[in-house]
């Protein structure tokens, strides 16, 4: 419906390289590079200028991204209002999630979906938060379950619609012969002298751990790296440091390890939002999977032990 060049531009400005726009996109930066130069032509300005080893994008790039933007939404509002004009829709749906929403809320969301529209193709695509919104503007999914962090887009971001689902607490997780595993609360202050088991630099949850332990008064005493609940709440039981664990995060039910819930401030959580396409929500399949994935929200939250 929109000449496809447009999103290239978009993903360009996006990730602000050809390199990473053309990972985005599945092409080779020389196709990117060609696409952009197509589009120049056509419109009779110059998008891009070298800047040192990169590029910058021009003022006229900018003004074709501001209307390109509302093309988009307008397209998204036609093929919502499309297909609630006949009697099934059909084609594909992908969703997109972080690994707990990927394990906990997307699979009864796709299952809910595969039998409610039997000729739609469901599919998901496990990712960490920011790549869920390379796919969205890459077109390569329709529905992103993400938390906020410093690499994602800001809720005003234009782009996108995203709305709360809910808050999953941090609980921190000990060995069960700690001294902090008999008590029903603690506050992160009172484990600034533990060693700590968090993600690997750079990602989503290392981010977390580490604005919430700041907040808190303290830099956390960092002994180990682990990307996955499992492998991290394995070191905790063999007495190498603690964690923190969302509520969402299944443990392994004959670790000697403790869940103790957080009180005061800051008592961290992750917000997680569902996330679409500007003008993307009214899609009878996107309508139908935010309802399912709220459903399945609303009764997911174990209680902390």
């Amino acid at each position: 419906m929109i000449d496809p060049k447009l999103k290239v531009l978009q993903l360009v400005a996006h990730h602000g390289t050809v390199t990473a726009a053309a990972t985005a996109l599945h092409y080779t930066p020389s196709t990117v590079s060609y696409q952009l130069r197509q589009l120049s032509e056509e419109l009779g300005v110059e998008l891009v200028t070298q800047a040192g080893r990169g590029i910058r994008l021009t003022a006229a790039a900018r003004t074709v991204l501001d209307h390109a933007e509302a093309l988009h939404a307008q397209a998204e509002r036609a093929y919502a209002e499309l297909a609630t004009a006949v009697d099934e829709p059909a084609g594909s749906f992908t969703l997109c999630g972080f690994s707990t929403a990927a394990t906990r809320l997307l699979p009864g969301t796709a299952a809910e979906l595969r039998e409610r529209f039997p000729r739609v193709r469901v599919r998901m695509v496990e990712a960490e938060p920011a790549r869920c919104f390379d796919l969205l503007l890459a077109g390569d999914a329709d529905l992103a379950l993400v938390i906020n962090t410093a690499a994602t887009p800001p809720m005003s971001d234009h782009r996108f619609e995203q709305y709360p689902l809910l808050d999953d607490p941090l609980d921190l997780v000990v060995p069960s012969d700690h001294r902090l595993a008999s008590r029903a609360t603690t506050t992160l202050a009172e484990a600034a002298d533990e060693p700590w088991i968090v993600g690997s630099p750079g990602t989503t949850y290392h981010h977390l751990v580490r604005t919430a332990c700041m907040t808190a008064g303290f830099s956390p005493n960092i002994a180990h790296h682990a990307d996955e609940w499992d492998t991290g709440t394995a070191l905790v039981a063999h007495g190498f440091g603690i964690i923190l664990v969302p509520r969402l995060a299944r443990l392994h039910a004959d670790w000697p390890v403790v869940r103790v819930p957080l009180h005061g401030e800051p008592a961290p959580a992750r917000r997680i939002l569902a996330a679409t396409r500007l003008g993307g929500r009214d899609h009878p399949v996107t309508a139908a999977a935010l309802e399912a994935i709220g459903a399945i929200a609303q009764n997911l939250l174990p209680p902390s032990r």
